[in-house]
């Protein structure tokens, strides 16, 4: 029988989410708890017990929140990639991660930071600043070829799987889709869908491989179109005209 878990999502700071997976005995793993206080009050109200972190990279819209969390819980213990400066239990060399009874696959996808891991759950994709709904992240320590690897190895996940991605970057990302394809319909009339949505997420990979460029890079159509001799040469100048968009 398959396990089912709940999906929580908590708003922080300017564009931020935490995500929270329940299993079935009210107990949450937490994914990138940027701030704590947001987390326990969340925990109180819904009366959820907190059985572990899991922490993707090392900036600190991402981890700020862990050491106030492990003080309020003492026995709450933290995973993450080695890059991380806290005292965690690093996992950068594990296929996969088990707490209490949810098994995580980890995946390392280098690129926005060298050591970014994210985590795969069927049918649940914690992607942090690797993947976002009509976007990825910006390329701060890694090269072309780091990240577009890592976005095409998430590609290669089920249709079916719900990505969570840690920003709410959709609107903004689509309008530069926009700019790029305007005869893009499925683009298009996506961007109309969420422009007066507050919470454009989670998304699906089905969903992100029509409307997301960063996906589309093997298209040989778009090659062809800005004149790119592979995908690789296209996701750089896709990535490299978002950075100035």
């Amino acid at each position: 029988m398959t396990q089912q878990y709940q999906l929580h999502v908590i708003p922080v700071l300017k564009d931020n989410y935490i995500w929270l997976l329940e299993n079935q005995h009210r107990q949450v793993v937490i994914i990138d708890p940027s701030e704590a206080m947001p987390v326990i009050d969340y925990l109180s109200q819904h009366q959820l017990t907190p059985i572990g972190i899991l922490l993707t990279h090392h900036h600190q819209d991402h981890i700020g929140g862990v050491t106030l969390l492990q003080n309020t819980y003492p026995k709450l213990n933290a995973f993450g990639p080695n890059e991380i400066n806290l005292e965690i239990n690093k996992i950068s060399s594990q296929s996969h991660i088990r707490i209490g009874d949810m098994t995580f696959d980890i995946i390392a996808v280098p690129g926005h930071t060298l050591g970014h891991l994210a985590y795969y759950i069927k049918p649940y994709l914690f992607c942090a600043d690797t993947l976002f709904s009509g976007g990825c992240g910006r390329i701060f320590e890694g090269t072309y070829q780091q990240m577009f690897t890592s976005l095409n190895t998430l590609k290669a996940l089920p249709d079916e799987t719900i990505v969570c991605p840690a920003h709410e970057y959709t609107l903004s990302n689509l309008k530069f889709a926009c700019s790029i394809l305007p005869e893009d319909k499925a683009i298009h009339d996506y961007y109309q869908q969420v422009q007066h949505l507050k919470m454009t997420l989670p998304t699906t990979l089905e969903k992100e491989k029509k409307i997301n460029l960063f996906l589309r890079c093997d298209e040989s159509r778009l090659q062809q179109k800005f004149n790119c001799q592979n995908a690789l040469a296209l996701f750089e100048f896709f990535r490299s005209q978002k950075d100035n968009f």
